[in-house]
Parts: C-alpha cells; sequence; structure tokens
C-alpha cells in the first residue's frame, strides 16, 4: 500500500486569550510544544536566557517575570503584537500589589475583543458581581407584588438606587439568562440558585464581598435595630476545632439557602454576611509560654458582640 500522501494535521496553538493566568498559559504552550521537540533548553535559546530552565521554574512559581522578561518569553512563544499586549498585562494582573491595581489591569484585559469572545463566563460573572443591587433584584423578582418598572425597583431596594441603575440591572440578568419571561410575560428566575463555583474570578468576588460589607455598615447606622441582626465572636481553637467550626458554618448556609428557597411567600430582600477568618498566627503546641493564672483560662477569650436592645 502507498503510502498516504494527505498532509498531517497540526495541533492549534494555545490560544493566550483564554488564560488569566499568565503560568498556566505557559505551562499549555510548553505541554504541546513538547510533543514537537520543545524543551527548557530550547525555549531558553528563543529567549535569551542564560539558565535552560528558567521556564520550568516560572511555571512552577519559583520565579517570576518583569515587564521586560515577560516580553522575552512573548517572544519565544511566537505571540504576535496583540497576544504580546494582553501576555504582558497578563504578567502584569499576577503580580499587582493590590486589588486597586488588579481591578485597572483587568479593565484593561477585557478591552481585548479576543479575551472577551474566549471568556464569556467571566465577564458573566464579572456583570453579575459588579454591584450588590443586581443579585438583589434578582431575589427581589420572587416575591408577589413585585412591579417590573425601574423607578419601583429603585425606591424599593435599601439603600435606594437610581432609576438608570434598575434598568441597567435587569438588562444584566435578562442578558446573563438569569432573568426570563413566563408564559404570562412576567419576569421569573431562570434557575433558582446561582452558585459562583470554581471558575469565577476571585478578584470579582472579592470586590463584592467588600461592597456588601460596606452594605452593612449602612444598615448599622440606618436601620433600626429590629429589622437587623449584626454580630460577632472572638474565639480560640485548634486546627481541628477552626476546620469543623467553617464545616458548621458552610452547612448552616446550605439550610438557610434550602430554607429560604422553599418559601412559598417571600416579602423582602434581606442579606446575611458570614465572615470567618484568624486574627492571629498559630501558636506551636507546646511552646515555651509563661503559665496563665486560673482567671485567665475562662471564658474572657471568647467574647461575643450582641446588638442590645437600644443599638
Amino acid at each position: 500500500m502507498a503510502p498516504s500522501t494527505r498532509p498531517r494535521r497540526s495541533r492549534a496553538p494555545v490560544d493566550v486569550f483564554r488564560y488569566r493566568d499568565y503560568r498556566e498559559f505557559l505551562s499549555a504552550f510548553y505541554a504541546q510544544g513538547k510533543a514537537a521537540g520543545l524543551s527548557y533548553r530550547s525555549f531558553a535559546r528563543s529567549a535569551g536566557l542564560g539558565a535552560p530552565n528558567y521556564l520550568k521554574l516560572v511555571i512552577e512559581g519559583k520565579r517570576n517575570l518583569s515587564a521586560q522578561m515577560a516580553e522575552r518569553f512573548a517572544r519565544a512563544c511566537r505571540l504576535n503584537q496583540e497576544a504580546t499586549e494582553y501576555f504582558k498585562l497578563l504578567v502584569a494582573f499576577s503580580h499587582a500589589a493590590d486589588d486597586v491595581e488588579r481591578n485597572e489591569l483587568h479593565e484593561r484585559l477585557s478591552r481585548f475583543a479576543r479575551f472577551r469572545s474566549a471568556q464569556p463566563l467571566e465577564l458573566a460573572q464579572k456583570d453579575y458581581h459588579s454591584s450588590w443591587y443586581i443579585p438583589a433584584i434578582r431575589e427581589l423578582v420572587t416575591c408577589p407584588g413585585f412591579v417590573e418598572e425601574p423607578g419601583w425597583i429603585a425606591a424599593h431596594l435599601e439603600p435606594n438606587i437610581s432609576e438608570r441603575d434598575a434598568a441597567h440591572a435587569l438588562d444584566v440578568l435578562q442578558r446573563l439568562g438569569l432573568l426570563e419571561r413566563d408564559e404570562s410575560g412576567r419576569l421569573v428566575q431562570a434557575a433558582r440558585a446561582v452558585t459562583t463555583g470554581q471558575q469565577a474570578s476571585g478578584l470579582h468576588l472579592r470586590n463584592y464581598h467588600a461592597e456588601l460589607m460596606q452594605r452593612a455598615v449602612h444598615a448599622m447606622h440606618h436601620l433600626p435595630a429590629e429589622e437587623r441582626y449584626i454580630s460577632a465572636l472572638t474565639l480560640s481553637a485548634s486546627a481541628a476545632t477552626y476546620a469543623e467550626v467553617r464545616r458548621r458554618v458552610l452547612a448552616f448556609r446550605q439550610e438557610l439557602i434550602a430554607l429560604c428557597d422553599a418559601d412559598p411567600d417571600p416579602a423582602r430582600v434581606v442579606q446575611l454576611n458570614l465572615q470567618l477568618f484568624p486574627l492571629s498566627r498559630s501558636i506551636a503546641a507546646g511552646a515555651d509560654m509563661p503559665p496563665e493564672p486560673p482567671a485567665a483560662r475562662s471564658s474572657a477569650s471568647r467574647t461575643s458582640s450582641v446588638p442590645s436592645k437600644k443599638d
């Protein structure tokens, strides 16, 4: 049998615009190139690097890329000008000092048309978590008596928002498929629950939760005590107990979701913020520490902040 003359099909190049982590892109690029003979040493030559394993160290997180080095890596990956600019921004985004800088860089990343087409879920998450009132309006729709009118919606949120913001929220929720129209044309939720899962960008969620904390401050100062409950606990715990506390918080959260999902007649939208985080570094068991007097080993280390009737 004569050998086939059909040309060998080459694999599509790794698309950098599908990545939010430059190390993951480099790992995918190397994995695909390795089948065609790419090695760490040959990549180093293409990038003009002295260390033959520099790419490996970057992929493993043991080395970071400077702006100048990002340019050389982009050239070694054979990225065109647009992809190179995206890759350099991706490197800067990964090494940003704080969320202010990360937000600015993410905005620049999202201006690339190929990013928008390659990562629709990323942008959907960003839109949904862009303002506290968008998820709130999604829940408001379930209340009997809801009126699909921006002025009515704006006046029924606490604090009030503008009619323009209310109209924008309705547009976002319908565009994302989170609200739809039933047979009578009334707006309803397309799905009862929304979960961010593991694909959501941590940046968007941090922005969202920070805004919800601001809403809690607003409630503390503007709502009567009988309409809110704000408390805090300061505890000490072993690693095992801390893990159990976290498990119980998650279980309690799921219990509340099920309770509200089964409510046939919701009347208002409420917000429950749950935060659990350490206030100290771990102290090794058996470390040399002066013994505490008996009085200090009482429940004084467990502080609860509960609102009074006058709070």
